[in-house]
């Protein structure tokens, strides 16, 4: 299974949007203790592959969100069409991204924009970044367990490369670490290993959500200095 669902957050709030084959169920969370300051961006995040249990309360997912809740970001998950109560079929992948770029114009149509997933997730955000990236500018491309044995993952920009982050488990036995290598290393892309952890990161979401926040404030000190 590529799901691994887990409860979402008492402080999240449920709604829906119209998505390009319906209604699609999302999810947000919004930083609190802001003492009055907006957050820094909105954070759109795609869950695993709908075929195979994935879900926007999958737990890698929902670790994803922490961390950019917790980075000063508010984060947005959905349901692809198709999943839950998202209305729809899967698409391959292809109506997916059309999914995520409806979800982005609807609820970030300006200001600082990331994109991010996990799995099956990743791949869409990938192509959402390359659809993306001539149009307005992707402050964080966060790409978690990317499936590149499964699917074809598109190149990131080139200017988006310095603002990408890589992270995969050593021991991955649904996507071999070396796939990911084999992608990443003709773009030069760096790839963060957590040693001993599997493709969802058992025991160690802790460690994947303090990894992800402070890649996105690294970020942050690099374009503010």
């Amino acid at each position: 299974m590529w799901g691994g669902d887990a409860r979402m957050n008492a402080q999240t709030q449920k709604f829906t949007l119209e998505g390009p084959a319906g209604t699609l169920e999302a999810l947000w969370d919004a930083p609190a203790g802001m003492d009055g300051q907006p957050a820094l961006g909105t954070a759109v995040i795609a869950h695993p592959h709908p075929l195979f249990g994935g879900t926007m309360d999958n737990k890698v997912v929902q670790t994803m969100a922490r961390a950019f809740v917790q980075a000063g970001w508010c984060a947005l998950r959905f349901n692809f069409r198709g999943v839950g109560n998202s209305q729809g079929s899967y698409d391959e992948g292809r109506g997916e991204l059309e999914d995520l770029l409806a979800v982005a114009q609807s609820h970030a149509p300006s200001g600082p924009l990331s994109l991010a997933g996990f799995s099956f997730g990743a791949f869409v955000a990938g192509a959402a970044a390359v659809r993306l990236h001539m149009q307005r500018d992707v402050e964080h491309l966060v790409l978690v367990g990317a499936a590149a044995s499964r699917f074809n993952l598109e190149q990131v920009p080139v200017s988006l490369r310095p603002r990408t982050l890589l992270v995969h488990g050593e021991v991955d036995d649904t996507v071999p670490l070396s796939a990911v290598m084999d992608w990443a290393r003709p773009q030069n892309l760096p790839v963060t290993v957590l040693p001993g952890c599997s493709h969802f990161f058992h025991g160690q979401l802790p460690l994947l959500r303090q990894v992800i926040c402070g890649g996105i404030a690294a970020h942050r000190v690099t374009v503010t200095t």
